[in-house]
């Protein structure tokens, strides 16, 4: 397999809550968010719900896109099947009630994208806010819980396998949150196939775009 590109945006899990969805398929699913507090990562095909254990310390969410999906590692805490289709090849990371992530990621091509989605050490970092918390004092200085966040001694983490190539159509990692570094969400992805001219040999996957987002 071949790793064709790979993107990395740092967000903040808004209410515990982080999001991935096209750029024109920003509405909400109440339904699939329910799903995702049981199964951790769920989505309805267009937006994909994320949901770390503490909603203070930054994630780095990674997006991959391979010729073909590999196998969720071994060590993962879990790992679930996912299926995003993006009309706009544009990615959003959503910070729920935070609004969106900085960053965009611009696919190869618009199209569906299927694979895995897995996550390691969420558990960790879990403990870790809810130790901090407690430990926490009225008369701590006001940068006390900053630095702690930012010094969590379990960086936690949730990866995407690479979706499996689908059909292009109209459409929705793992993470890690962790002390001095983000918490990253990983997501691997396989481009759709570019359709072809009748008699013309398939052509290789294009490259991914690293053309600007377009503004919003």
């Amino acid at each position: 397999m071949t790793l064709l590109a790979g993107h990395h945006v740092t967000a903040t899990p808004g209410r515990r809550v982080l999001e991935v969805y096209d750029a024109d398929a920003f509405l909400g699913d109440t339904a699939v968010l329910d799903a995702a507090e049981v199964q951790v990562v769920a989505g309805n095909g267009y937006h994909l719900y994320l949901l770390s254990l503490q909603p203070d310390m930054p994630v780095q969410i990674t997006i991959r896109i391979w010729d073909t999906p590999p196998e969720p590692p071994a060590g993962a805490e879990g790992h679930v099947g996912i299926s995003l289709e993006s009309e706009t090849g544009i990615l959003v990371a959503g910070q729920l009630y935070r609004g969106p992530a900085p960053d965009d990621v611009v696919l190869p091509r618009p199209g569906v994208y299927e694979g895995h989605a897995w996550w390691t050490d969420r558990r960790a970092a879990g403990d870790y806010y809810n130790t901090t918390l407690a430990q926490l004092t009225e008369d701590a200085p006001d940068d006390w819980l900053t630095e702690a966040w930012n010094n969590c001694p379990s960086p936690s983490g949730t990866s995407w396998t690479s979706p499996t190539a689908g059909s292009p159509s109209p459409l929705t990692p793992m993470k890690r949150t962790g002390p001095s570094r983000p918490s990253a969400e990983n997501a691997h992805l396989s481009p759709p196939p570019v359709p072809q001219p009748p008699g013309r040999a398939p052509q290789p996957p294009e490259p991914a775009s690293r053309r600007p987002p377009d503004p919003r």
